[in-house]
């Protein structure tokens, strides 16, 4: 069994992108298994909980994923474990309780991976809609991949905003010098932005394609469930790059639920890692990922833990 302690000391968000980007090359390309999320509300506590799975073959272990959200607590409440499995015959392998960490930092790392793929290469301002946990680990996994030098925060609660303002402040990850401060609406955050990172709950679109700059990027996770968006469906139709982790999930899930005639030509990251899908070129214009949170990635998280942990004890052997 391993706890949260071990579980944060054994992922680093720069190998965990790569572990991601591992994961969504093998998705695209077939050699995974996904079956369909579990999605449970437990609205009298503005309460959501998903069960996501995933195998990617040839690997050690196959996982099982429970995540939970509850936003009637302040700060909201965020849990989770993950089950790991021995692919050989099915026997528990470990149990991660890593208290909602794995989902957190494997969604920022597949923001690493859409940054590192459709982010313009020089960015100077960062636009961050959301407050929550994910606000601070989509910026640290843009870190990883580009720097910046300022980034406006927007979110309905001022104090909240304003918490959120002083954490990143804080946070080492991020470039040294830069300059993050609240904005007084979402429009003032987005314009003059390179990447705009949008993670709330919000269930009516947030980003109006007018504010975005020419060659922006958007990376959209916020909506993972029916009925959720953030983004103003225009900014789907006028993109030149329309990125996802899964067609079929973000059809039914994600921003593309609002933009259903754009699912044709959506690519998904791992064909754009995987070489068969072209991402940011030289004349790339505007690009935008929805992402909405596939099984693979918590299977590579805990693969890297399993395969960390298992070293670290060789070592002290």
């Amino acid at each position: 069994m391993y706890r949260a302690a071990e579980i944060r000391a054994a992922l680093d968000m720069p190998s965990l992108i790569d572990a991601v980007e591992g994961a969504f090359v093998a998705y695209s390309a077939g050699d995974a298994e996904l079956p369909d999320v579990i999605h449970l509300d437990v609205p009298e506590s503005r309460g959501e909980i998903h069960v996501k799975a995933g195998h990617l073959h040839g690997a050690r272990h196959y996982a099982v994923k429970v995540a939970s959200g509850f936003s009637a607590t302040d700060p909201p409440s965020i849990d989770g474990l993950v089950l790991a499995f021995d692919a050989t015959d099915g026997r528990p392998a470990a149990l991660l309780l890593d208290d909602g960490f794995i989902t957190d930092a494997r969604t920022g790392a597949a923001g690493g991976v859409a940054a590192r793929h459709l982010a313009p290469e020089r960015v100077e301002r960062v636009a961050v809609i959301g407050t929550g946990f994910q606000a601070r680990y989509q910026l640290d996994a843009l870190a990883a991949v580009r720097a910046f030098s300022s980034v406006a925060v927007w979110g309905r609660d001022l104090d909240h905003a304003d918490r959120c303002v002083a954490d990143l402040r804080e946070q080492p990850s991020l470039p040294a010098g830069v300059v993050v401060a609240r904005a007084g609406s979402v429009e003032d955050a987005v314009r003059g932005a390179d990447v705009v990172l949008t993670c709330t709950a919000s269930r009516e679109p947030l980003v109006r394609a007018a504010w975005l700059e020419d060659r922006a990027h958007v990376t959209a996770v916020g909506s993972d469930g029916a009925g959720k968006q953030e983004l103003d469906p225009e900014i789907l139709r006028t993109a030149d790059v329309v990125a996802c982790d899964s067609r079929a999930q973000c059809a039914r899930l994600g921003e593309l639920q609002h933009a259903r005639e754009e699912i044709d030509r959506a690519v998904e990251l791992g064909e754009i890692a995987g070489g068969s899908a072209i991402g940011r070129g030289p004349a790339t214009r505007l690009t935008v990922c929805d992402l909405t949170g596939i099984g693979v990635q918590d299977v590579a998280a805990a693969a890297l833990v399993l395969e960390r942990s298992e070293a670290s004890l060789r070592i002290e052997r």
